[in-house]
């Protein structure tokens, strides 16, 4: 397995692995898949300023990670979001903390202070996950978001990047 800089031709691919999470799990607050185009998009905003990772084998994309503006004001500006997907059928490989890994060492590189993950709860394997490579959680939204006939909480962790 490799783990590259993201290709605006892995847009279709990405766009597949994110639409299961889409049509199927609380884990993103979207609800109507989306095709490689707006996906495609979507990557271009995030590389202008931010690293977008895949983890690609033989060709497949397994998996995504990527960094993106916190908020849109300037005293955010040294603020990431973090996002990451794994192919459902590709999870428990550790291709999460491969791609966290190297998105992590890429943003030590840069003037990143502050990283931040909201996660759709409960999600007790992405806490795990998330928690095992240092984030806190720092805040728990209750009812925030409406999918699948129910009501989702939404909890932050936040990393500090430590070079």
């Amino acid at each position: 397995m490799n783990i590259r800089p993201v290709k605006l031709s892995d847009s279709a691919q990405i766009a597949e692995i994110y639409n299961y999470y889409i049509k199927n799990t609380h884990h993103t607050f979207e609800t109507d898949p989306l095709d490689g185009d707006e996906m495609q998009k979507r990557i271009e905003e995030v590389i202008e300023d931010h690293p977008f990772l895949v983890a690609e084998e033989d060709g497949n994309i397994l998996g995504y990670a990527y960094a993106a503006q916190f908020r849109l004001r300037q005293a955010y500006e040294y603020s990431v979001e973090v996002s990451i997907y794994v192919k459902n059928e590709a999870k428990q490989r550790k291709i999460g903390t491969q791609l966290y890994v190297q998105l992590f060492d890429e943003l030590k590189e840069t003037n990143v202070h502050a990283i931040v993950a909201g996660i759709s709860l409960p999600n007790e394997a992405s806490v795990l996950f998330h928690e095992r490579l240092g984030f806190e959680k720092v805040a728990h939204f209750n009812e925030v978001g409406y999918k699948l006939g129910r009501w989702i909480d939404v909890g932050y962790w936040e990393m500090i990047n430590r070079i």
